[in-house]
């Protein structure tokens, strides 16, 4: 049986942010959509400001979903 591979990049981020804030990766998505057309920093300052988010976690997010977004 394969060891289990090691999750890197903003994803790495994620079960520290769920537990964190309570909430599912999803919602953050969902916020971060909502949020508009904004800049990546701009992303990032929106979840600190309003959701008392950390830069790390909120970076890693934004990064996240911009990537996917692409």
């Amino acid at each position: 049986m394969p060891a289990e591979e090691k999750v890197k990049g903003p994803a790495s981020y994620f079960p520290s942010i769920e537990k964190t804030y309570g909430q599912p990766i999803a919602h953050w998505e969902q916020v971060i959509a909502n949020a508009g057309p904004l800049k990546h920093m701009e992303l990032v300052t929106h979840l600190k400001a309003e959701h008392q988010m950390g830069h790390g976690h909120a970076n890693a997010l934004v990064a996240w979903c911009l990537a996917k977004k692409g």
